[in-house]
């Protein structure tokens, strides 16, 4: 449809393809929606409760499955740089993964929550959900190659900007 709206109208574009999405840009914009694995944790540690681990007999190395997370300010920072690209040469539709190459699993991210936090707070593995893949990784070497873009905040940085704004 957009690439149909480009050829009518003339209407640049590009699609950007985000993964995990987390961290903070700024204390008051703390994700303060319970809908991905980090805020959940620290809600589930708010609420002296233990965050679920979904499943730990996948084929990765601690079992857990593995997610590609993304710092929100990185994703911002993806957005300029498209809207630039976009700029150049009056560039056509074009569709970019955006997320940093590498993977945390899920038992990375909770490690990752207890160091920056301190709270030595328990979990609980559950089964794991059907249908939920080992791995989803990007492969983000398009948008560097193309517009220069590199992710530059690993896991720690997203946990402790999370957690900072939480706080």
């Amino acid at each position: 449809m957009a690439a149909n709206a480009e050829t009518a109208w003339g209407l640049r574009h590009v699609n950007l393809r985000y993964f995990n999405v987390a961290g903070a840009g700024w204390d008051d914009l703390a994700d303060t929606q319970v809908l991905n694995l980090i805020p959940i944790v620290f809600e589930a540690i708010n609420q002296n409760k233990k965050p679920k681990v979904y499943g730990a007999d996948y084929n990765t190395p601690d079992g857990s499955c593995i997610r590609d997370y993304v710092h929100v300010l990185d994703l911002a920072e993806a957005h300029i740089q498209a809207l630039d690209y976009l700029d150049v040469n009056q560039r056509q539709f074009n569709t970019f993964n955006v997320g940093t190459g590498t993977g945390s699993s899920v038992l990375e991210v909770i490690h990752q929550i207890q160091k920056t936090t301190g709270i030595d707070f328990e979990y609980e593995v559950v089964a794991g959900r059907a249908g939920d893949p080992a791995r989803l990784i990007s492969d983000a070497s398009r948008i560097e190659a193309t517009m220069g873009w590199k992710a530059k905040n690993s896991l720690v940085e997203i946990v402790e900007s999370a957690w900072k704004a939480l706080s």
